[in-house]
């Protein structure tokens, strides 16, 4: 019963006999696992050795995803379409005179995507060398298509979960908010060039969080319907990046770029995670007893409490990860790559100046957390129904 509030019922689906989590779901699961460590290896490797060849460890994990989507979408269209999973046809949509579920037309997109971006990555950084930012035009095409894979990955298993009953629905709800989980770290890694600890006083910093994360977390647990969605999704979440902080710098790496402005010897990982499972929590604990609102109202009521208990809970976690107290394996603070001069603020161990509109940056930060909550309200409604 701990699983039961009042969230708006679903519409019945009819009885369609499926296997309970099927290959193609699973290899949904690993390609985006793949795709997530292997960006996050990525972004330490040229943290760590800077980019010394297209053909390293952590790209063939990236399009590992590409390959793993591809070749499980094309095999559930195929199917479908040809008469080999009979069973599928009552939940499926029709596109170009194929039939397959609406994921796996999405998935089969970004897996095409990706594939394509390999040799523009490649050509781009003999052309130009290594990536002053995050988003450069391939890495666009990339994160596009890596991004469509995690949502036709989520609506592949969400069709699955809205059809089925009992434990069958319980287990696919896991998969579910694993597969969130990824979304919301896929958004962390696009906006990290606005989070770095040294901007976590600063108002950029919060406008960037509350673009990225709000509709995610509050639409999957809106879709999801257990009672503490939201909560589970940023504990994994949370428990992914931090595992990023204590596995990564157990193995070694050096600089193969210049200029080396520090001394470094093993990877180096990404920040601690985001206290996201704070206002998580809160969010959980009114969620059910708003379902029922208009959906400005709720947007209203949960972009606010997401904004006011992050703000207060990330404040201060982050004065706390500026003192020695952090400067340890478990937290992470100490590890700097090859790039960091020791006059830099993040050596120095100093928070970037918020500047005289401050107030300002907060106020828009607080309207894009209420626009993406009023984004994930309704995104979340429309997963309920969800069936093909």
């Amino acid at each position: 019963m701990a699983d039961s509030v009042a969230f708006p019922a679903r519409a019945q689906s009819r009885s369609v006999s499926l296997p309970a989590i099927p290959w193609y779901l699973w290899a949904s699961i690993i390609g985006v696992t793949s795709a997530m460590v292997g960006v996050e290896w990525d972004i330490s490797w040229h943290r760590s050795i800077g980019r010394d060849t297209f053909w390293t460890p952590p790209h063939m994990a990236i399009y590992l995803c590409g390959v793993i989507a591809g070749i499980s979408s094309a095999y559930l269209i195929l199917a479908t379409t040809l008469g080999k999973l009979p069973q599928m046809r009552a939940a499926s949509v029709r596109m170009w005179g194929f039939y397959g579920p609406l994921g796996a037309f999405i998935t089969a997109w970004g897996g095409v995507a990706m594939l394509v971006s390999a040799p523009f990555d490649d050509w781009w950084h003999n052309a130009y060398g290594l990536d002053v930012k995050i988003l450069s035009p391939p890495h666009t095409v990339l994160a596009a298509g890596i991004f469509a894979i995690e949502l036709g990955a989520l609506i592949l298993v969400l069709g699955y979960m809205n059809r089925a009953d009992g434990e069958e629905k319980r287990r696919l709800n896991w998969l579910y908010l694993y597969l969130g989980s990824m979304i919301v770290i896929n958004f962390q890694i696009l906006t990290m060039e606005y989070t770095d600890r040294v901007l976590q006083h600063t108002g950029a910093f919060y406008i960037a969080v509350s673009f990225a994360v709000p509709a995610t977390l509050i639409g999957i647990a809106i879709g999801s319907g257990r009672r503490w969605a939201a909560t589970i999704l940023a504990a994994v979440y949370s428990l992914f990046m931090a595992s990023l902080v204590w596995i990564l710098p157990l193995f070694p790496a050096q600089p193969k770029l210049g200029p080396v402005m520090n001394a470094v010897t093993q990877f180096i990982p990404p920040n601690f995670p985001l206290l996201l499972i704070v206002p998580a929590f809160a969010i959980d604990l009114v969620r059910g007893r708003i379902a029922r609102w208009n959906g400005w109202l709720q947007a209203m009521a949960l972009g606010s409490l997401f904004f006011g208990v992050f703000w207060g809970a990330e404040w201060l976690f982050a004065d706390f990860l500026m003192t020695p107290a952090a400067a340890n394996a478990f937290f992470g603070t100490m590890y700097r790559d090859y790039g960091t001069g020791p006059e830099s603020l993040d050596a120095r161990n100093l928070f970037a100046p918020a500047g005289s509109g401050f107030g300002t940056l907060m106020a828009i930060a607080l309207g894009a957390s209420i626009v993406m909550s009023r984004i994930g309200v309704g995104w979340g409604r429309w997963m309920g129904t969800v069936k093909r």
